[in-house]
């Protein structure tokens, strides 16, 4: 059977979205990556095994990449051939001649207590400063409420950007949380947070389906609104959304919380996804050392 490539890579898009349930962003990555892959030849007719020897020549171009973009756009065609061959429309399973190098683990970045303090501390100044001034109140009680979904509540500015009123449960402490791949999961919130919440929900308009008003946040503006919460805070380095959900994984973990709980609260799939925020500071394991190992009870005499 002979098709063109953009209609293989079309059908191929379809099963991920359709029976994987990829998210729109992943699509878009995907998407991407095989466009590059196949460069042009998308409009060639072909045979399903003329595939492999059409991307050959592009993975000796991707050497120049860094490992991680290597490393997604390798996946990506291991996926993709994987597919063909589980499809039957390949004799040969090319996708085992594919190797993802390694990547170097990264500690992620994660603020401390005391900076997560300063931040609602800051926030907290400002509000009252800005009790005169509508638009400039509006704007603070937006962003401390993202503060406290990406804190509070370990969230993904994907996930705290799109949360509808109707998606929170208050009595409960919880909030509805539509993740990646459309999988929906609970997140708790602490008390601190859902009641800064609920004050919202008095205040709001009628109109406002959104957490953030009449339409989702944009995430651009988000990824702004963190910033700045930085940036008012004093700290030293700039913060993102994502520093955000790691400072709350390090700190649930610091905090005595297991990761197969930790696991479910983020929403990932593997729980090797959250192993990585197994590190922890060398005061907190010097502390955890001192309160209970045995040697504590011993004393030592010359």
């Amino acid at each position: 059977m002979s098709l063109k490539v953009v209609e293989i890579l079309d059908n191929y898009l379809k099963y991920q979205e359709n029976i994987k349930s990829a998210s729109p962003l992943t699509l878009k990555a995907y998407r991407m990556d095989l466009n590059q892959a196949f460069e042009n030849k998308l409009d060639l007719v072909c045979s399903y095994e003329d595939l492999w020897g059409f991307v050959r020549p592009t993975l000796g171009r991707w050497g120049n990449l860094s490992l991680a973009s290597r490393n997604r756009k390798i996946a990506t065609l291991k996926s993709l051939f994987g597919w063909l061959y589980d499809q039957k429309h390949l004799d040969n399973d090319f996708s085992s001649q594919l190797i993802c190098p390694k990547v170097p683990k990264k500690i992620p970045h994660f603020l401390s207590v005391d900076e997560v303090i300063s931040i609602i501390d800051s926030l907290n100044r400002g509000l009252e400063l800005a009790a005169d001034e509508p638009e400039k109140l509006a704007k603070l009680k937006r962003k401390k409420a993202l503060f406290l979904l990406l804190y509070g509540g370990g969230l993904r500015i994907s996930e705290a950007c799109k949360i509808k009123w109707s998606d929170i449960q208050f009595k409960e402490k919880r909030i509805l949380i539509l993740g990646k791949g459309s999988k929906e999961r609970y997140a708790a919130l602490p008390a601190f947070s859902m009641d800064f919440l609920k004050e919202l929900h008095s205040q709001k308009n009628k109109e406002d389906i959104y957490v953030f008003g009449t339409k989702a946040l944009h995430t651009r503006i988000g990824y702004g609104y963190i910033r700045e919460l930085g940036s008012s805070a004093g700290l030293m380095a700039s913060i993102h959304p994502h520093s955000l959900r790691h400072s709350y994984a390090t700190h649930m973990l610091a905090s005595g919380a297991n990761l197969r709980t930790l696991q479910t609260l983020l929403g990932h799939e593997s729980l090797q996804a959250t192993e990585k925020y197994t590190h922890l500071s060398v005061d907190h394991l010097a502390r955890l050392v001192e309160q209970t190992h045995p040697l504590k009870k011993l004393k030592l005499t010359s």
